[in-house]
């Protein structure tokens, strides 16, 4: 399709990985489009995208805002304020900037930018990761042209007319990981004569995941399993303890995880919470999981993102209150179950979307004006 000679484009949003990962994988694909686009990040200052934006390789610009915090705190107070700042400064960055389009990803810095770049007549488009749309998203959607989903049953948030279904965009080091198992037993210093489980509770760990690993450790290994275990920062000192000389029988603990790419290639199983990306990156891969969704997001989105798969038969759910009982004997059913492992994989190719950041791009494309 014919393109503007110098393509602007801002995509605004962040707040956690979920949606600072695929904004980047939505930027990388349009320049792969349109090699000398000119892409404008827009964040929250204070927040994980003001470093991992720039480590990409893009320009970002901060805006001074935050959300309402659940505790009563004077912090509230500020709120407002800030809201009405990062809209004046939303549309001095839309009016310097004169994008074509402008994506929407989700966060805080999402719903200022957007606004502007509606009243001033630029084109677009929402990425919503979730399979429950955020509040955010859905005032959002009656001005934006188009809206990219992960999820099918979006039309009960959007309208029909303006969904796309795409999926979520996944990193290519994660997609290319299925060629990587015998790089990512080597890695972990695993056997290939025994089963590997991946247990991972988010980049911050999950306090209920990590007890219920705890609980379970000995049975786990002494039922020949070996595990790689994401415990997060503030849990970590406590696994090292607890599994001290484990490792010979193929435990392998760490604070986080840099190559998730290895950790899933190595991984015959995976235990993890149900935020929108790693419930992609499973899909994408096609890996048998048992979802442990936290409590403790908006609107519960995690338990249905993670009930988007259970309907379909395509993962396990073991509730975080029962996760301590329950998850090391499902992680033992599940892995010993052949049958049901194989009808997982097959089921959950519905949910596999592969090229969902170079599809975004091209929509996001389509709504540029000549």
């Amino acid at each position: 399709m014919p393109q503007p000679k110098n393509l602007k484009v801002i995509i605004a949003g962040g707040g956690t990985g979920g949606h600072v990962f695929p904004a980047i994988a939505i930027a990388n694909a349009i320049k792969a489009k349109v090699y000398n686009a000119q892409i404008l990040f827009v964040g929250a200052k204070g927040r994980m995208e003001m470093q991992k934006v720039p480590a990409a390789g893009y320009h970002i610009l901060g805006l001074n805002i935050s959300g309402l915090q659940r505790r009563l705190t004077w912090k509230n107070l500020l709120v407002p304020f800030k809201v009405i700042d990062s809209l004046v400064r939303s549309k001095n960055i839309v009016k310097r900037f004169r994008p074509d389009v402008v994506i929407g990803v989700g966060g805080y810095a999402s719903g200022p930018i957007m606004k502007a770049a509606a009243k001033l007549g630029v084109p677009t488009l929402i990425q919503e990761q979730n399979s429950y749309a955020g509040l955010t998203n859905k005032l959002l959607a009656k001005k934006a042209e188009k809206i990219c989903v992960a999820y099918d049953g979006m039309e009960r948030f959007f309208p029909k007319e303006k969904i796309f279904l795409t999926g979520n965009p996944v990193r290519h080091d994660i997609l290319a990981a299925a060629a990587k198992r015998d790089e990512g037993l080597a890695f972990f210093g695993l056997s290939p004569e025994k089963k590997v489980v991946l247990i991972v509770g988010g980049s911050l760990g999950a306090l209920s995941i990590n007890e219920a690993v705890k609980h379970s450790l000995k049975l786990l290994l002494f039922n020949d399993l070996q595990i790689i275990w994401q415990t997060g920062k503030s849990y970590y000192p406590h696994a090292l303890e607890i599994s001290s000389g484990m490792e010979k029988f193929g435990l392998s603990v760490h604070a986080f995880v840099d190559r998730m790419d290895l950790a899933y290639a190595a991984s015959d199983l995976v235990v993890s919470r149900a935020g929108a990306i790693a419930v992609s990156e499973i899909c994408a891969l096609q890996k048998p999981s048992i979802l442990v969704p936290s409590p403790h997001v908006a609107e519960d989105h995690q338990t249905k993102n993670a009930m988007a798969l259970v309907n379909l038969h395509a993962a396990v759910l073991v509730k975080d209150k029962e996760a301590k009982e329950l998850l090391g004997p499902a992680i033992i059913d599940l892995i010993a179950d052949e049958d049901k492992i194989y009808s997982i994989r097959e089921k959950i190719t519905r949910m596999s979307y592969r090229d969902a950041a170079n599809i975004i791009a091209g929509v996001a494309l389509g709504l540029v004006k000549q």
